[in-house]
């Protein structure tokens, strides 16, 4: 725990701001792999929102002991974690930071009424632009640090990882490696620290005879970035991706099972910044984001990170 200190987790309660596609996904998730023992699910929509809750129960009866229900904002008190989904979402063409002027102020009513109720608990923001949201959310929640995180690049990890995969011909779980920065366009691959069954990547593509240059690394890379585009536009919109990444974080959270993602928060001097919100290995647990980890990147790395950065505060100057 960060300081040592110790928090204890509560009735495994889980609050869910939004259902809509993202929102109902992961409600879904969370009972199926039976995370949590109370999820709420909260919006403006109250009966697709009931009839969303009522789908889902209808199947983990024999699967799950989710207690799973409509809410409003009051049941956010005493949860371990609330997730916010809600937002405008991105439709065919637009870029995450297109959201930015709907989805900020959507963000502000959110969190003045969650503050309202909020007892304890992790803040875990998945609305777009996320870094943006974090940034304001953490500066709106006025928690201890790390409370308030956003999902960042996780999900884009998840992919990059995939993709290395399907190229390597390998399974995913012998994959390890991580974008930090933005999740976006600005979203940076640390080649430097990736590693298939623990061996440097260029080492072990070198043995198994597998091309492996700049240009292979570039057009990776470029497949990951564009890849949520590809998924919105041959079906309108991503959610299950999402999702999945969101149990893995919440099990962390809930189930006191720390683990290392790459996650968006507030930076507090890491690599030399303060002052914006983006995506850096961290180490996630019941409160949160509980450390950043500092490591070494090549020179290169550094400063696509650092042109994510100077992005992220033109963009919060404009706010």
């Amino acid at each position: 725990m960060r300081n040592n200190e110790r928090y204890t987790i509560g009735n495994r309660k889980v609050a869910i701001i939004g259902s809509g596609y993202v929102g109902s996904s992961i409600a879904y998730a969370l009972a199926l792999r039976d995370i949590a023992r109370e999820i709420v699910m909260i919006d403006i929509n109250t009966e697709k929102t009931a009839g969303e809750a009522w789908d889902i129960r209808h199947g983990i009866s024999s699967m799950g002991t989710s207690d799973l229900y409509v809410g409003d904002y009051s049941d956010c008190a005493d949860c371990d974690l609330i997730v916010i989904t809600a937002g405008r979402g991105r439709k065919t063409g637009e870029s995450r930071v297109d959201l930015i002027s709907d989805n900020v102020d959507i963000m502000h009513l959110v969190i003045r009424q969650i503050k309202r109720y909020y007892t304890r608990g992790v803040i875990l923001v998945i609305s777009n632009p996320v870094d943006i949201l974090t940034y304001k959310a953490t500066e709106w929640m006025e928690l201890p640090d790390g409370m308030v995180f956003g999902s960042g690049c996780v999900l884009d990890t998840s992919r990059f990882v995939r993709t290395i995969a399907d190229y390597a011909e390998i399974g995913t779980g012998f994959v390890n490696g991580y974008l930090v920065g933005e999740h976006g366009d600005d979203q940076v691959p640390i080649w430097s620290r990736v590693t298939i069954a623990g061996i440097d990547i260029d080492e072990y593509c070198h043995e198994m005879g597998i091309e492996w240059n700049e240009e292979v690394k570039g057009k990776l890379a470029q497949k990951t970035k564009i890849m949520g585009g590809e998924i919105i536009k041959a079906k309108g919109r991503t959610h299950y991706g999402i999702a999945t990444c969101v149990c893995y974080l919440a099990d962390a959270i809930i189930n006191q099972r720390p683990t290392i993602a790459s996650v968006s928060s507030t930076l507090k001097g890491e690599h030399g910044v303060r002052g914006v919100a983006l995506s850096v290995p961290s180490v996630i647990g019941p409160v949160g984001v509980q450390q950043r980890i500092r490591e070494k990147w090549e020179a290169n790395e550094y400063r696509a990170f650092f042109d994510a950065v100077e992005n992220q505060r033109k963009i919060l100057n404009s706010l």
